[in-house]
């Protein structure tokens, strides 16, 4: 079922019976697939990776000498690595009934939804700060700040951040209003070292809150955080408006309330509308330095990840 909150539209969504592939693996092959077409590898110089050698002084620890070296040279050298943590970077994750938009039966690369497609962007990401050695933390919000764990750098932390991005997908959220604003002030409370902040959101709310929003995005930057919001959208239905045009009954999927008409009536007002409010929320990101990536969630995965690798580099 159709839905029209705000001007925008989003979907009545009834309870998901698929069975999720392994999101790790996942992760990994839209990382690969995204970066098949970059000629050099994003990861050169990263984490610990091999530096430069140095000549070994007496009283130094041998563990980093190289013993191959030692053998062609008959002299000590000891193997320099870069640091093994180039940032903190914390994930925040919108999972509110809008976010649940198309509604989706199964779990399709082609045909993701908006929790699907930022689930997994989520993901990929990750598995990239992985290689890197970079400590990754995650938020999770609807309704109630649902879920948080601080930034680390291990196997283990990272599995466990997948187990939970993995928990938003098996269950759809219902019914489910949120105040990204209020979440995102608590997050920053929460957040003490300096790091780099993801909110991956579709800004439903931010028609009636887009102040309240740009303040809480501040009170990250105060914190010395850098930002980057992901918008994830569907350019079609959200954008663009492409309905069929016969008698449509459009419904509010976080308070019920319903519309019926044809979809042509409201299609041009609707257009304007959506692209003053893109405009409205680009500005915004430019005015308070924020990092602003419109996802269409039907375009694939390099428009987000190919971005924050030049980003990083």
């Amino acid at each position: 079922m159709i839905i029209l909150y705000n001007d925008l539209i989003m979907i009545k969504l009834e309870k998901n019976d698929y069975q999720l592939p392994n999101l790790e693996w996942l992760a990994k092959q839209v990382v690969e697939g995204s970066l098949a077409g970059l000629h050099k590898s994003p990861f050169h110089g990263y984490s610990a990776e091999f530096l430069e050698h140095k000549i070994y002084t007496p009283g130094e620890s041998t563990k980093f000498i190289d013993w191959k070296l030692y053998g062609k040279t008959d002299k000590l050298f000891t193997k320099k690595f870069e640091d093994e943590t180039n940032l903190r970077a914390h994930f925040i994750i919108d999972n509110s009934s809008s976010m649940h938009y198309p509604q989706r039966n199964n779990f399709n690369l082609s045909q993701l939804n908006k929790i699907q497609f930022g689930v997994l962007s989520a993901a990929a990401l990750m598995e990239i700060l992985k290689k890197q050695r970079d400590a990754i933390g995650l938020s999770i919000y609807a309704e109630n700040y649902e879920f948080f764990a601080k930034e680390k750098n291990s196997a283990a932390h990272h599995r466990m951040l997948l187990h939970h991005l993995e928990k938003i997908l098996q269950k759809t959220s219902l019914k489910k209003k949120t105040k990204t604003y209020q979440h995102l002030h608590e997050i920053a409370e929460n957040i003490h070292r300096r790091s780099l902040i993801i909110l991956i959101t579709d800004l439903w709310e931010v028609r009636k809150n887009k102040t309240e929003l740009f303040d809480a995005l501040r009170h990250l930057k105060y914190n010395k955080h850098q930002v980057l919001l992901i918008h994830v959208y569907d350019y079609k239905t959200e954008y663009a408006f492409e309905f069929e045009n016969k008698p449509t009954k459009f419904v509010d999927i976080e308070h019920l309330t319903t519309i019926n008409l044809y979809p042509e009536q409201i299609k041009a007002t609707y257009q304007k509308a959506v692209q003053n409010y893109f405009k409205k929320i680009q500005e915004s990101c430019y005015q308070y330095q924020i990092d602003y990536l419109p996802a269409d969630i039907q375009a694939g995965f390099k428009p987000v990840l190919w971005p924050f690798l030049y980003r990083q580099k």
